[in-house]
Protein backbone atom coordinates (compact mmCIF):
# COMPACT_ATOMS: atom_id res chain seq x y z
CA UNK A 1 0.00 0.00 0.00
CA UNK A 2 1.32 3.46 -0.92
CA UNK A 3 0.76 5.70 1.98
CA UNK A 4 1.76 8.89 -0.08
CA UNK A 5 -1.18 10.07 -2.41
CA UNK A 6 -0.48 10.70 -5.71
CA UNK A 7 -1.98 14.01 -7.36
CA UNK A 8 -5.19 12.91 -9.89
CA UNK A 9 -3.75 14.65 -12.16
CA UNK A 10 -0.80 14.07 -12.74
CA UNK A 11 2.08 14.60 -14.06
CA UNK A 12 2.41 18.11 -13.31
CA UNK A 13 5.38 19.05 -15.41
CA UNK A 14 5.94 17.79 -18.49
CA UNK A 15 4.10 16.80 -21.66
CA UNK A 16 4.95 16.44 -25.58
CA UNK A 17 6.20 20.16 -25.90
CA UNK A 18 8.63 19.47 -23.18
CA UNK A 19 9.56 15.71 -23.50
CA UNK A 20 11.30 13.91 -20.69
CA UNK A 21 11.93 15.97 -17.58
CA UNK A 22 13.18 14.22 -15.06
CA UNK A 23 15.51 14.43 -11.66
CA UNK A 24 13.99 17.84 -9.94
CA UNK A 25 14.33 19.43 -7.23
CA UNK A 26 12.13 21.58 -5.24
CA UNK A 27 12.73 23.61 -2.42
CA UNK A 28 11.27 27.12 -1.45
CA UNK A 29 12.79 30.27 -2.59
CA UNK A 30 11.45 33.70 -2.28
CA UNK A 31 7.53 32.82 -1.62
CA UNK A 32 7.38 29.95 -4.59
CA UNK A 33 8.27 26.80 -5.27
CA UNK A 34 11.29 26.11 -7.27
CA UNK A 35 11.88 23.12 -9.44
CA UNK A 36 15.45 22.51 -11.05
CA UNK A 37 15.03 20.20 -13.65
CA UNK A 38 16.80 18.03 -15.93
CA UNK A 39 15.86 18.75 -19.63
CA UNK A 40 16.75 15.53 -21.77
CA UNK A 41 15.85 17.12 -25.36
CA UNK A 42 18.16 20.16 -24.28
CA UNK A 43 21.08 18.01 -22.30
CA UNK A 44 20.45 21.19 -20.06
CA UNK A 45 19.72 21.91 -16.37
CA UNK A 46 16.76 24.19 -16.61
CA UNK A 47 14.29 25.87 -14.05
CA UNK A 48 10.37 26.26 -13.37
CA UNK A 49 7.78 27.84 -10.90
CA UNK A 50 4.92 27.28 -9.16
CA UNK A 51 2.39 28.89 -6.19
CA UNK A 52 1.30 25.83 -5.58
CA UNK A 53 3.86 22.73 -6.31
CA UNK A 54 1.16 21.78 -9.35
CA UNK A 55 0.87 24.56 -11.85
CA UNK A 56 4.31 25.22 -13.40
CA UNK A 57 5.53 27.90 -15.32
CA UNK A 58 7.37 28.42 -19.02
CA UNK A 59 10.59 26.90 -17.93
CA UNK A 60 14.21 28.27 -18.63
CA UNK A 61 17.91 26.77 -18.85
CA UNK A 62 19.72 27.64 -16.12
CA UNK A 63 23.07 26.14 -17.42
CA UNK A 64 24.05 24.78 -20.94
CA UNK A 65 25.80 21.42 -21.39
CA UNK A 66 29.55 21.98 -22.65
CA UNK A 67 30.74 19.53 -24.66
CA UNK A 68 34.09 20.98 -25.39
CA UNK A 69 35.00 20.58 -21.73
CA UNK A 70 35.75 16.26 -22.17
CA UNK A 71 33.14 15.89 -19.71
CA UNK A 72 29.97 17.76 -20.05
CA UNK A 73 28.38 16.19 -23.45
CA UNK A 74 24.91 16.12 -21.51
CA UNK A 75 24.48 17.58 -17.96
CA UNK A 76 21.67 16.80 -15.54
CA UNK A 77 20.81 15.78 -11.65
CA UNK A 78 21.60 18.79 -10.53
CA UNK A 79 20.73 20.53 -7.08
CA UNK A 80 20.57 23.67 -5.48
CA UNK A 81 21.44 25.62 -2.54
CA UNK A 82 21.53 29.50 -1.36
CA UNK A 83 24.06 30.46 1.26
CA UNK A 84 24.85 33.47 1.44
CA UNK A 85 22.66 35.13 -1.13
CA UNK A 86 24.55 33.23 -3.59
CA UNK A 87 22.85 30.34 -5.49
CA UNK A 88 25.30 27.20 -5.52
CA UNK A 89 24.39 24.59 -7.65
CA UNK A 90 26.25 21.18 -8.05
CA UNK A 91 24.91 19.23 -11.06
CA UNK A 92 25.96 15.93 -13.04
CA UNK A 93 28.16 15.90 -16.15
CA UNK A 94 28.33 13.31 -18.61
CA UNK A 95 30.60 12.18 -21.36
CA UNK A 96 31.75 8.56 -23.12
CA UNK A 97 30.19 6.27 -20.44
CA UNK A 98 31.05 8.22 -17.68
CA UNK A 99 29.75 10.83 -14.85
CA UNK A 100 30.98 13.21 -13.21
CA UNK A 101 30.08 16.19 -10.49
CA UNK A 102 30.83 19.57 -11.34
CA UNK A 103 29.73 23.13 -9.38
CA UNK A 104 28.68 26.83 -10.50
CA UNK A 105 26.98 29.97 -8.81
CA UNK A 106 24.75 32.40 -10.07
CA UNK A 107 23.52 35.87 -8.25
CA UNK A 108 19.79 35.33 -9.92
CA UNK A 109 19.34 31.88 -9.28
CA UNK A 110 18.85 31.80 -13.21
CA UNK A 111 22.23 32.51 -14.79
CA UNK A 112 24.71 30.12 -13.17
CA UNK A 113 28.65 30.20 -14.11
CA UNK A 114 31.19 27.83 -13.46
CA UNK A 115 33.38 27.98 -10.61
CA UNK A 116 35.95 25.24 -13.04
CA UNK A 117 36.10 23.71 -15.75
CA UNK A 118 37.02 20.69 -14.08
CA UNK A 119 34.59 18.61 -12.15
CA UNK A 120 35.05 18.90 -8.20
CA UNK A 121 34.23 14.71 -7.58
CA UNK A 122 35.38 12.13 -10.05
CA UNK A 123 35.01 8.29 -9.66
CA UNK A 124 38.46 7.39 -8.15
CA UNK A 125 37.71 3.89 -5.85
CA UNK A 126 36.32 0.65 -6.97
CA UNK A 127 32.75 0.77 -5.88
CA UNK A 128 32.32 4.08 -7.78
CA UNK A 129 32.69 2.07 -11.15
CA UNK A 130 32.38 4.56 -14.14
CA UNK A 131 30.16 7.43 -12.36
CA UNK A 132 29.68 9.66 -9.78
CA UNK A 133 26.15 11.98 -9.84
CA UNK A 134 22.88 12.83 -8.74
CA UNK A 135 24.22 15.10 -6.10
CA UNK A 136 22.18 16.21 -2.75
CA UNK A 137 23.87 19.33 -0.97
CA UNK A 138 23.09 20.41 2.35
CA UNK A 139 24.99 23.65 4.07
CA UNK A 140 25.31 22.86 7.64
CA UNK A 141 27.47 24.59 10.64
CA UNK A 142 29.69 26.07 8.01
CA UNK A 143 30.13 22.82 6.09
CA UNK A 144 29.04 21.96 2.71
CA UNK A 145 27.76 18.01 3.18
CA UNK A 146 27.11 16.28 0.10
CA UNK A 147 24.99 12.41 -0.51
CA UNK A 148 26.14 11.11 -3.97
CA UNK A 149 25.33 8.24 -6.34
CA UNK A 150 27.92 6.41 -7.93
CA UNK A 151 28.44 3.34 -9.69
CA UNK A 152 27.50 2.32 -13.10
CA UNK A 153 26.67 5.28 -15.40
CA UNK A 154 22.83 5.30 -16.29
CA UNK A 155 21.84 3.58 -12.89
CA UNK A 156 23.99 3.87 -10.11
CA UNK A 157 24.48 1.45 -7.24
CA UNK A 158 24.93 2.72 -4.36
CA UNK A 159 25.00 6.16 -2.29
CA UNK A 160 28.33 7.72 -1.13
CA UNK A 161 28.75 10.73 1.43
CA UNK A 162 31.35 13.67 1.45
CA UNK A 163 32.10 17.16 3.28
CA UNK A 164 33.67 20.15 1.90
CA UNK A 165 34.63 23.66 3.46
CA UNK A 166 34.31 25.65 0.36
CA UNK A 167 31.59 23.33 -2.11
CA UNK A 168 34.88 23.02 -4.26
CA UNK A 169 36.92 20.57 -2.59
CA UNK A 170 35.68 17.25 -1.21
CA UNK A 171 36.46 14.72 1.50
CA UNK A 172 34.67 11.47 0.49
CA UNK A 173 34.10 9.52 3.91
CA UNK A 174 36.32 6.53 4.52
CA UNK A 175 33.14 4.37 5.61
CA UNK A 176 31.71 4.90 2.06
CA UNK A 177 29.22 3.61 0.50
CA UNK A 178 27.31 4.67 3.59
CA UNK A 179 23.77 3.18 2.11
CA UNK A 180 23.19 0.18 0.01
CA UNK A 181 20.22 -1.54 -0.89
CA UNK A 182 19.06 -4.72 1.24
CA UNK A 183 18.26 -7.75 -1.48
CA UNK A 184 16.06 -8.59 1.50
CA UNK A 185 13.47 -5.92 0.40
CA UNK A 186 12.28 -6.96 -3.15
CA UNK A 187 11.41 -2.85 -3.79
CA UNK A 188 15.33 -2.70 -3.48
CA UNK A 189 16.86 -5.61 -4.43
CA UNK A 190 18.72 -4.88 -7.34
CA UNK A 191 19.93 -1.60 -6.27
CA UNK A 192 19.52 2.14 -4.77
CA UNK A 193 19.84 5.72 -5.65
CA UNK A 194 18.77 8.75 -6.30
CA UNK A 195 18.13 10.32 -3.35
CA UNK A 196 17.30 13.62 -1.17
CA UNK A 197 18.59 14.44 2.40
CA UNK A 198 16.55 16.44 5.06
CA UNK A 199 17.58 17.35 8.56
CA UNK A 200 15.16 17.48 10.48
CA UNK A 201 14.45 18.11 14.80
CA UNK A 202 12.28 15.17 14.98
CA UNK A 203 13.35 12.69 12.36
CA UNK A 204 17.31 12.53 12.39
CA UNK A 205 18.71 12.74 8.56
CA UNK A 206 15.98 11.33 6.57
CA UNK A 207 17.12 10.13 3.31
CA UNK A 208 14.38 9.75 0.44
CA UNK A 209 15.90 7.54 -2.42
CA UNK A 210 14.98 4.91 -5.07
CA UNK A 211 15.06 1.49 -4.82
CA UNK A 212 15.56 -0.90 -7.76
CA UNK A 213 13.40 -4.19 -7.71
CA UNK A 214 15.47 -4.53 -11.37
CA UNK A 215 17.24 -2.37 -13.81
CA UNK A 216 13.99 -1.34 -14.92
CA UNK A 217 11.71 -1.09 -11.90
CA UNK A 218 11.84 1.44 -9.39
CA UNK A 219 10.16 3.25 -6.27
CA UNK A 220 10.66 5.67 -4.17
CA UNK A 221 11.55 4.51 -0.34
CA UNK A 222 12.90 6.37 3.10
CA UNK A 223 14.94 5.66 5.69
CA UNK A 224 16.56 8.00 8.62
CA UNK A 225 19.97 8.05 10.18
CA UNK A 226 21.09 10.31 13.60
CA UNK A 227 24.11 11.60 11.65
CA UNK A 228 23.18 11.05 8.21
CA UNK A 229 26.07 8.56 7.65
CA UNK A 230 25.69 5.46 9.66
CA UNK A 231 22.83 2.93 11.23
CA UNK A 232 20.15 3.98 8.98
CA UNK A 233 16.71 2.44 9.95
CA UNK A 234 14.41 2.15 6.57
CA UNK A 235 10.29 3.06 7.19
CA UNK A 236 7.76 0.50 7.32
CA UNK A 237 5.82 2.07 5.16
CA UNK A 238 8.41 1.63 1.87
CA UNK A 239 8.03 2.02 -0.98
CA UNK A 240 6.20 5.18 -0.22
CA UNK A 241 5.39 5.99 -4.24
CA UNK A 242 5.29 2.55 -6.38
CA UNK A 243 4.21 2.58 -10.70
CA UNK A 244 0.65 2.03 -11.18
CA UNK A 245 0.16 -0.30 -14.03
CA UNK A 246 -1.32 1.54 -17.32
CA UNK A 247 -0.65 5.22 -15.57
CA UNK A 248 2.14 7.90 -16.79
CA UNK A 249 4.41 6.01 -14.80
CA UNK A 250 3.28 2.43 -14.82
CA UNK A 251 7.14 1.36 -15.46
CA UNK A 252 9.50 3.06 -12.95
CA UNK A 253 9.02 6.21 -10.18
CA UNK A 254 12.49 7.86 -9.96
CA UNK A 255 14.43 10.62 -8.18
CA UNK A 256 11.56 11.99 -5.23
CA UNK A 257 12.21 15.53 -3.74
CA UNK A 258 9.98 16.91 -1.14
CA UNK A 259 9.02 19.74 0.80
CA UNK A 260 7.94 20.11 4.45
CA UNK A 261 4.83 22.53 4.02
CA UNK A 262 4.55 23.62 7.74
CA UNK A 263 0.98 25.77 7.08
CA UNK A 264 -0.79 22.97 6.01
CA UNK A 265 1.17 20.43 7.87
CA UNK A 266 2.27 17.75 4.53
CA UNK A 267 4.97 16.39 2.80
CA UNK A 268 4.62 17.78 -0.90
CA UNK A 269 6.64 14.86 -3.02
CA UNK A 270 7.56 15.48 -6.23
CA UNK A 271 8.96 12.41 -8.76
CA UNK A 272 9.51 11.75 -12.20
CA UNK A 273 7.43 8.75 -13.52
CA UNK A 274 8.13 6.63 -16.69
CA UNK A 275 6.51 5.07 -19.07
CA UNK A 276 8.28 3.53 -21.78
CA UNK A 277 10.46 5.93 -22.88
CA UNK A 278 8.95 9.19 -21.88
CA UNK A 279 9.57 10.52 -18.04
CA UNK A 280 7.57 13.40 -16.65
CA UNK A 281 7.34 14.68 -13.21
CA UNK A 282 4.31 14.26 -10.92
CA UNK A 283 3.20 14.68 -7.76
CA UNK A 284 1.91 13.12 -4.14
CA UNK A 285 1.16 14.08 -0.70
CA UNK A 286 1.42 12.94 2.63
CA UNK A 287 -0.52 14.23 5.51
CA UNK A 288 1.23 12.53 8.67
CA UNK A 289 4.63 14.68 10.16
CA UNK A 290 6.52 11.77 11.33
CA UNK A 291 7.61 8.83 8.03
CA UNK A 292 8.72 6.44 11.06
CA UNK A 293 5.68 5.64 13.40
Amino acid sequence: MNNFKKYAGNPVFGDEKTGTVFDAYVWKDNGKYRMDFSWRGKGACAVTFSNDGIHWEEPVITLEKNPKSGWEDNINRNCIIKVDGIYKMWYTGQARGHSYIGYAISEDGINFMRVSDEPVIISELPWEKESVMNPCVIYEDGIYKMWYSAGETYEPNVIAYATSNDGINWRKAKCNPIFVCDPKNEYEQERIGGCQVLKTDDMGYVIFYIGYKDIDTAHICIARSEDGITQWEKSSLNPIIAPDKGMWDSDACYKPTVVWNEEENKWMLWYNGRKENREYIGYAEYYKRNLFK
